[in-house]
């Protein structure tokens, strides 16, 4: 199993027994670490995200990687919520925080820099609206966008 699908692969396996307990499945990230494997469970709640929360979650998500067994090399499994700096990846992320403050990261310089901060506007497939500076709209492309995250740094 390569490694770029892993996160693919588990996010459809947990997704409806993680919602069917009124907790969102933000995330899944499977990283490497020194020597060691990680498997990132990122989930959220209306009210928040609790220790009682994440570990009923981790438990759900074990029994289903234990009968499944989708992945060959030992790892570790942590469940936590995304913290203050939620990286937003899918659509229904975007339409959830439009208008919040955001910070975009490019690959590529863009308006001479690599780093926007602004409102979050509207997000299509080929690209980005992001209000600076209270009205400025700047039109960031779809193909050069690194990571898009909450800014609560304001």
């Amino acid at each position: 199993m390569q490694k770029e699908k892993v996160q693919d692969i588990i996010f459809d396996l947990v997704q409806s027994s993680i919602e069917e307990n009124d907790v969102e499945l933000v995330d899944v990230e499977f990283i490497k670490e020194g020597v060691s494997w990680y498997l990132r469970v990122y989930i959220d709640k209306d009210d928040g995200v609790d220790l009682e929360v994440c570990q009923k979650i981790s438990k759900i998500v074990s029994d289903i990687l234990d009968k499944k067994d989708p992945i060959v090399q030992p790892y570790f499994l942590e469940v936590s919520s995304p913290g203050v700096g939620r990286v937003l990846k899918r659509e229904k992320d975007f339409k959830k925080f439009f208008g919040h403050s955001v910070v975009v990261k490019t690959y590529t310089l863009y308006e001479g820099k690599k780093e926007h901060r602004g409102k979050l506007g509207v997000v299509d497939s080929s690209g980005m609206e992001l209000i600076e500076d209270g009205d400025k709209k700047l039109n960031i492309p779809q193909d050069i966008i690194a990571l898009v995250k909450l800014d609560w740094e304001e």
